[in-house]
């Protein structure tokens, strides 16, 4: 809110007749009690001659293209100067601020006579923005009869020695929106008595007045209506008024208009004032009909929606409820009789009213953030007799007031509650104090019972009013204490088994990524999941970032797909990429629970209940690999990577969790049916690794033969295991083994058997080559394993290894029907 630093001033000495502070200071005053100041801007400085004139005689030159007049100004010399002006809002006996040459107006606009339009310009007649005073420029400044005589010093009159403030208020202290609550904390700050502007105000007495109903269905829940008969729509307010109004970014237009906009920065209540003659019957606040129209004073005719709140008499609507009156009320020169209108409506209604029309206005900003019930008839009072000050006409004696009144809840707090919270023994009676600072009503001893004041919606409980006594008393106050660390317990075996999961990947060259934490829409459908898939069974949130992604993850590859998609769009095509995080799986148990109470421990019951309302959470990870695996150079054209690459970085993940894992062929999309395997640890199924379904690639635009592995770690079994090294000192025998076996027959199972067939002897088998092709036989593939045998307690023999090697051979061709190949 943006307010003349005079006006802040006149409002303490109210309650401090000799008040006074500089603008710095008024500037730490708002920091203490925790307001932001947005600017503080002095006056535009003018030099030289600034005078009040009157305008004595107008004469109308009408031999140029646009309309000009030639003025005689008396600026109170014996003569008066002669002034061009193109300005047509002023008349004969009109006082105005005349720059005479000489004067220099802000922004280095210097003034001098000048031969203009066949006449001699001795000086100008000026508009507010020429002034530096506000924006409007659309005529010239002029002064109400009896502000000051000709000659005057005109920035006396004006009081250009002015600064504006500019206040940042947050959305939850409404109240601040008015110089009344602004003054309230100022009065704090300095720790001055406050003296509440609306207690000032001559009550009008209630009882008859115009007819008035509110529906229950808009939810407001008071209105006020006051008729002042008679008024000089056309009179000029008073510059005291009209330049608070300029600094507060709000237009002077009439009287009528410029109080309802006066009084709501002053006490915070918006206004309305209708053309009383253009009102037909009673006025019902109601929601609108299907159908019904509005034009408002923007001049838009608008279509209203069924949740709109309206105003409106025996003709229909005639303005929308805290945002803005309707053209068809509006009050303009002709007016003689107002009716003025203040009322309290629901927040939300005028919020949504205000965004589904596009239509913001000072007063819904301040409806939003919620009024004080209480001032509403203070306020119209307070309007209706500044109105007949200015204008003239008079207040009928009784004004209408319908609606009720909701009283805060009393809030019980220990005298001690602010000291105890924040650390700080602050003087006995302090808590009471402050308090009955911003308005409260507070009673007892070392127990308070708290009234919040009726403009003070957000203070709500216990907490609320420690807040207040604290920030008033000064948060730089409070002691910053920096909290001993305790001795740490290290990381838990989960966080190290992640740690080990990412440094394992990242070794074996992987590129660790963050994936979408939610679903692309459709992408189970492109996958050509199974209506039962498990995965289809997600978890949606109920205000999702982005309208097609509301359901979290139940896999981790529909996000690291899509960021090998817009790597290859950027032409990075050679990647090896993994994530580890939660995905969110469903079961019977997730279902909305209430909001548990904050005023005490949970019970055990309700803890459980919350906990088993929850979707599962675990931990996977996920790799993709594409392109090539081993990067092209001098040494060869590189190696593109297939899918006994990403069977070994399941193991490299079992490894890296200290489980051993076993592949499995096995069919589960989105992998291709005969390039996929179920990976086990101890019978059970933890993750899939394989090729990718090429229609699911050719659908998702991305290369083929792309291969992918997902394991759910938290299925691993976690053990704390430290497995010391066993070092023999005897040597080893190598021996290789190559057998031939039907080509469906994962080298797991020959592996396995291989391993169980050569006993104790046998150190290490790996499979370093496999062969397919006419010398095997049709259907048939051969597999090279070599074979480290070495025995703890002696030198093995090679006629030891190769019997344990030709054990091995039986075993496989047993197990897996393995004929050594010759």
């Amino acid at each position: 809110m943006r307010v003349p630093q005079s006006w802040l001033t006149a409002s303490l000495r109210s309650g401090a007749p000799d008040f006074s502070a500089t603008t710095a200071e008024f500037d730490e005053a708002f920091v203490r009690v925790g307001f932001e100041i947005e600017d503080v801007e002095p006056f535009p400085e003018t030099t030289g001659p600034l005078v009040i004139g009157r305008v004595t005689q107008i004469e109308e030159l009408t031999s140029f293209k646009k309309p000009i007049r030639f003025c005689q100004v008396d600026v109170g010399e014996p003569e008066p100067r002669g002034i061009v002006c193109g300005a047509r809002n002023f008349a004969e006996g009109d006082l105005i601020v005349a720059a005479l040459p000489g004067s220099v107006l802000p922004g280095g606009f210097a003034i001098a006579a000048r031969q203009t339009y066949d006449h001699t310009s001795d000086g100008m007649i000026c508009s507010v923005s020429e002034l530096g005073i506000g924006d409007d420029h659309s005529g010239i400044l002029v002064l109400a009869p009896g502000t000051a005589d000709p000659g005057d010093d005109a920035r006396t009159v004006l009081g250009l020695d002015d600064v504006a403030i500019d206040v940042n208020v947050t959305p939850d202290r409404g109240y601040a929106f008015s110089v009344r609550g602004l003054s309230r904390e100022l009065a704090a700050s300095f720790d001055l008595p406050f003296v509440d502007p609306a207690a000032a105000v001559t009550e009008i007495a209630v009882g008859g007045g115009h007819p008035v109903r509110i529906d229950p269905d808009s939810a407001a829940t008071r209105y006020c209506a006051a008729l002042v008969r008679g008024v000089d729509s056309g009179a000029e307010s008073p510059w005291w008024l009209t330049k608070r109004l300029l600094v507060a970014g709000v237009r002077p237009i009439s009287p009528p208009v410029d109080v309802t906009n006066y009084v709501m920065l002053e006490l915070g209540q918006p206004l309305h004032a209708f053309d009383a003659d253009r009102v037909s019957g009673e006025i019902v606040v109601r929601r609108a009909g299907a159908g019904e129209t509005l034009t408002t004073l923007d001049d838009v005719r608008r279509t209203l929606d069924a949740e709109d709140v309206v105003i409106a008499d025996d003709t229909g609507p005639i303005a929308l409820a805290g945002v803005m009156g309707g053209a068809a009320t509006e009050v303009g020169p002709e007016t003689r009789d107002v009716l003025l209108e203040a009322a309290t409506f629901d927040a939300v209604a005028v919020f949504r009213t205000g965004r589904r029309h596009k239509l913001s206005s000072e007063a819904s900003k301040r409806f939003e953030r919620i009024t004080d019930p209480r001032v509403t008839a203070t306020a119209l009072a307070r309007a209706a007799h500044l109105l007949a000050e200015i204008a003239g006409g008079s207040v009928d004696p009784v004004l209408t007031d319908v609606g009720y009144i909701t009283d805060p809840a009393v809030i019980e707090i220990a005298a001690d509650a602010p000291d105890t919270t924040a650390g700080v023994d602050y003087a006995v009676g302090t808590t009471r104090r402050r308090l009955e600072q911003i308005g409260a009503a507070v009673t007892g001893g070392e127990t308070l019972r708290v009234t919040p004041p009726s403009w003070r919606p957000d203070l709500r409980q216990r907490a609320d009013l420690v807040e207040e006594v604290v920030r008033l008393e000064g948060l730089e106050n409070i002691p910053a204490v920096v909290p001993r660390a305790p001795a740490g317990t290290g990381l838990t075996d989960a966080q190290l088994r992640r740690r080990s999961l990412g440094r394992a990947l990242a070794l074996d060259g992987f590129v660790e990524v963050l994936p979408h934490p939610f679903l692309p829409a459709g992408v189970f459908d492109t996958w050509g999941l199974a209506a039962d898939d498990p995965r289809r069974q997600t978890v949606n949130v109920l205000n999702p970032l982005e309208a097609d992604r509301a359901a979290l993850n139940t896999t981790l590859l529909p996000g690291l797909l899509e960021m090998v998609s817009r790597n290859i769009s950027r032409g990075q095509r050679d990647l090896a990429i993994f994530g580890i995080g939660q995905v969110v799986s469903t079961h019977d148990g997730v279902r909305p629970v209430p909001a548990l109470a904050v005023d005490h421990r949970p019970a055990d019951s309700e803890i459980a209940a919350l906990k088993q309302s929850l979707p599962s959470q675990p931990l996977h990870v996920a790799a993709v690999l594409t392109g090539l695996r081993d990067p092209a150079g001098p040494w060869g054209p590189g190696r593109p990577a297939d899918v006994v690459d990403i069977f070994q970085t399941a193991r490299v993940i079992g490894r890296a969790a200290g489980v051993e894992v076993e592949l499995v062929a096995a069919q589960h999309d989105p992998w291709h049916p005969g390039r996929c395997a179920e990976i086990l640890v101890d019978g059970t199924i933890v993750g899939w690794a394989g090729e990718l379904h090429p229609a699911v690639l050719e659908r998702q635009h991305l290369p083929a033969r792309m291969c992918a592995v997902e394991i759910d770690v938290d299925a691993l079994p976690l053990t704390a295991a430290l497995p010391s090294p066993q070092i023999s000192v005897f040597p080893a025998v190598l021996q290789d083994v190559a057998v031939v076996v039907d080509r469906d027959v994962p080298a797991q199972r020959v592996r396995d058997a291989l391993r169980a067939g050569a006993g104790e002897l046998l150190e290490q088998i790996e499979l370093f080559d496999v062969f397919t092709g006419e010398q095997v036989g049709e259907g048939r593939k051969s597999m090279t394993f070599s074979l480290r045998f070495r025995a703890s307690d002696r030198t093995l023999t090679e006629d030891e290894a190769s019997a344990a090697r030709l054990a091995a051979v039986d075993s496989a061709r047993d197990a897996v029907g393995a004929q050594l190949r010759g």
